[in-house]
């Protein structure tokens, strides 16, 4: 069948470059893109859910953790010294 459809240019994109790296026609391309859409076991990307209600804090992003580890271990001990 032949038909006409306006594909948005981010979709257009992602079969143009599908069709480079397998080297197969946009028209393959196409119908298999629409067969594993619309096919009842198609694999879905995963569902990705916050684990923290929270932002991670800007200030340890580029932070290396056994350094800061050590660094509030030392704050530990030292309260602890002092008392």
């Amino acid at each position: 069948m032949r038909t006409t459809v306006t594909l948005d240019p981010d979709t257009e994109a992602l079969l143009k470059a599908e069709t480079a790296r397998t080297g197969l026609s946009f028209k393959e391309v196409l119908n298999r893109s629409i067969r594993r859409g619309l096919a009842g076991g198609a694999r879905r990307a995963p569902t990705v859910r916050a684990l923290f209600p929270a932002p991670f804090p800007a200030e340890l992003a580029q932070a290396n953790f056994n350094h800061l580890a050590d660094a509030w271990d030392d704050e530990e001990t030292l309260r602890e010294l002092q008392k």
